[in-house]
């Protein structure tokens, strides 16, 4: 659903801003999504949508409006500039009582849970820590929060769950400050912190050159978690990625398939660089490439299977013979009628009650093994044995490491 701006009035002669985006069904619970130095801008509401695709009424307030309603500043460095200075005025006590004038109206918003979350970047990061500490939210999230060690002593008034995500070279909270910060947690048993190593100041803002994706990308899963565990709400993932896999090799049918998952998703074969980014582009491999150049006899056989808050991984044989050209698989080869069983991992990510994407393994030279286009003399490589000791564990080991007799009848210290 498209975001709009409300109006949350403190007074008759006093208001301000927030943006609200909410979830395609309408309703959820509410976080509060706190801003940059750099205002409410385009990133800000990125951050908005992608929360509501998860399944939140997001409201983002314009902490600033006391300074300078409606700033919308990006990345060069005169606006940064700009930023710091709003930055330096920037009233926190003041700033908090808006913040609580917010919390109160997602207390009571209609098509709401009645639960609110807090989430915060930079300065919003210490907003959410302070939040956590002082207004009763049901749970917080601070990214890179600046100025935190300043306020440890609210420490002991937080209890609600609280996550809080720093970069390991950010300058802005170096070692020394989140040591401290994990000091005066310690005792505490709603509180927990990670570092990203190689990260720096702003590593989840992908606008900035700073952006690190994956530490971004595992910093959000950690977030949802807190946040599912926190206010909800909760989906059936299992279900899901069960009725996505039945429209694929089931039902086969590309429609229904698409409408499991997001409006932009993707899906990365990692072992031969297949799939597709985007709604057409994958809509075609699905339509052309995937769903009609399965083998008529394809089955899956679970494994394992681990569920987290926001993706699937998903361990099984894959098994089919070779009767048909395998674009996504093996592009390119001729049916060679053979029996593969392989094993293969997905780990699926999902935005909400919708798969977001999908990155598929397995190995490739087992494959090749068995249909005969590789000859595993004297390499490391197996066929179908890759398969079978995966279910049969009392099947031998090592039996492709030549010097496993070396240290027979040896035992280990």
């Amino acid at each position: 659903m498209p975001g709009k701006w409300i109006t949350i009035r403190k007074t008759p002669k006093a208001a301000f801003r927030a943006w609200m985006a909410r979830p395609d069904g309408g309703s959820g619970p509410v976080l509060v999504l706190l801003q940059e130095i750099f205002g409410v801008n385009r990133q800000m509401r990125e951050m908005a949508d992608a929360f509501a695709a998860e399944g939140y009424v997001v409201l983002v307030p314009d902490l600033f409006w006391r300074l300078e309603p409606g700033i919308e500043l990006g990345f060069s460095d005169k606006e940064r500039t700009q930023a710091f200075d709003y930055y330096g005025r920037f009233d926190l006590e003041l700033g908090m009582r808006d913040l609580g004038e917010v919390v109160k109206l997602a207390r009571k918003l209609p098509k709401t849970t009645g639960k609110v979350g807090v989430t915060g970047y930079c300065l919003g990061g210490l907003l959410a820590w302070l939040a956590a500490a002082r207004l009763k939210v049901d749970g917080a999230v601070g990214y890179y929060g600046v100025g935190i060690e300043k306020h440890l002593a609210e420490a002991r008034k937080i209890t609600c769950p609280l996550l809080l995500h720093f970069g390991e070279i950010d300058k802005w909270t170096p070692p020394a400050v989140i040591a401290k910060i994990r000091k005066a947690t310690a005792k505490s048993g709603n509180v927990a912190m990670h570092v990203y190593p190689g990260a720096d100041h702003g590593f989840s803002n992908s606008h900035r050159p700073a952006f690190n994706r994956s530490a971004a990308g595992l910093a959000h899963s950690r977030t949802i978690g807190l946040l599912r565990r926190a206010i909800g709400p909760r989906y059936d993932l299992e279900a899901l990625w069960e009725q996505h896999t039945f429209f694929e090799f089931g039902a086969r049918d590309v429609a229904a398939t698409m409408r499991t998952m997001v409006g932009a998703p993707y899906v990365n074969h990692i072992p031969v660089l297949t799939g597709g980014v985007g709604h057409d582009d994958l809509a075609r491999f699905y339509k052309y490439h995937f769903i009609p150049k399965c083998p008529a006899d394809t089955k899956l056989v679970p494994v394992s299977r681990t569920v987290g808050a926001d993706r699937i991984v998903d361990e099984m044989l894959f098994c089919f013979t070779h009767d048909t050209e395998i674009d996504w698989m093996l592009p390119g080869v001729k049916p060679t009628g053979r029996y593969v069983e392989v094993p293969l991992v997905a780990i699926v990510n999902f935005r909400g009650s919708k798969l977001y994407h999908e990155h598929i393994y397995w190995d490739q030279a087992s494959v090749l093994v068995q249909i005969g286009l590789l000859d595993p003399a004297g390499l490391p490589v197996a066929g179908h044995d890759q398969a079978r000791k995966l279910l049969d564990t009392s099947l031998p080991s090592n039996r492709l490491m030549r010097r496993w007799r070396e240290s027979e009848g040896k035992l280990a210290p």
